[in-house]
């Protein structure tokens, strides 16, 4: 009874006495702390910073881009006036998530040249040379603190006309703009369109599907693909340019989630392409 009692104690020793070594073991280790995980966004939103942070950030070496969206201009009767805003949104959130190191993006545009769809409640335009001055004038601005490269996320196709002329102008001060041009054919909406249009048809709406399915309002959808005629588009089927009694020219109804995903990141790839285009681009010696 002894032996075993002796037995017992001198095991219940030999275990405290092992904690103890272990435990002074670990207090005389360092500590090791694993480095710290580096969370660096490559492109940088101007608006979130400050005065000081923004000298810092725009540079000779940067690209400064601003999306370009009509808050107010009507997308037919089943895509908000706001269509065009809620797409360059989206683009800009991507550049943002994917652009390299001396991107700046500045804020978003919502006014621009729309004057071919007038005759739609809440459309809104402004006029070529007011387009034209507002981005050469936003433009210089930016470009007093270092940055001669900029890029305009355009979601437009009238505002190709004002954007083409603000880049010979800000050219003469050795500024390159460059921006988002929809007509340019694009292998994966040939892949997938079914019909014609180009406001509000199945391509738009579907990448709207895609980008903010909230938006849309399927049930209203319906097909509006009068003859093309010049001018712009016109509910009076006796006026002058295209008629189309829904804001709408194309079939919309034939819009999928899938065909704007397609669509929206082969636009994403272009876009991401044509930036790091004009990174390349040698600046032209200032005059």
């Amino acid at each position: 009874m002894t032996f075993v009692l002796a037995s017992r104690l001198l095991k219940t020793f030999a275990l405290r006495l092992v904690t103890l070594c272990l435990f002074l073991s670990s207090a005389q280790s360092p500590t090791v702390t694993p480095p710290p995980v580096e969370h660096t966004n490559p492109a940088v939103l101007l608006e979130t910073l400050s005065w000081d942070e923004a000298e810092r950030v725009l540079t000779a070496d940067t690209v400064v881009v601003i999306a370009l969206g009509a808050e107010s201009k009507e997308h037919g009767r089943h895509l908000q006036l706001n269509n065009d805003f809620l797409m360059a949104e989206y683009l800009k959130k991507r550049v943002l998530a994917s652009a390299p190191q001396n991107t700046v993006v500045a804020p978003t545009i919502n006014y621009s040249f729309y004057p071919a769809f007038l005759e739609y409640p809440g459309s809104t335009t402004l006029s070529m040379d007011t387009a034209r001055a507002m981005i050469t004038d936003i433009i210089n601005s930016l470009a007093h603190y270092g940055p001669r490269r900029f890029y305009i996320l355009n979601t437009g196709i009238s505002t190709l006309r004002p954007l083409a002329q603000a880049a010979t102008d800000l050219a003469k001060d050795g500024i390159i703009l460059h921006y988002t041009d929809l007509t340019r054919d694009d292998p994966v909406e040939k892949k997938v369109r079914q019909s014609g249009g180009t406001h509000a048809d199945e391509i738009e709406t579907s990448m709207m599907l895609y980008i903010a399915p909230e938006s849309v309002r399927m049930k209203k959808a319906a097909r509006d693909l009068n003859p093309n005629q010049p001018g712009g588009l016109t509910r009076d089927p006796q006026g002058k340019g295209t008629y189309s009694p829904t804001g709408a020219w194309g079939d919309p109804t034939l819009a999928t989630r899938e065909k704007g995903q397609a669509v929206t990141e082969s636009l994403v790839s272009t876009i991401l392409k044509d930036i790091d285009d004009l990174r390349q681009i040698a600046l032209p010696p200032l005059k």
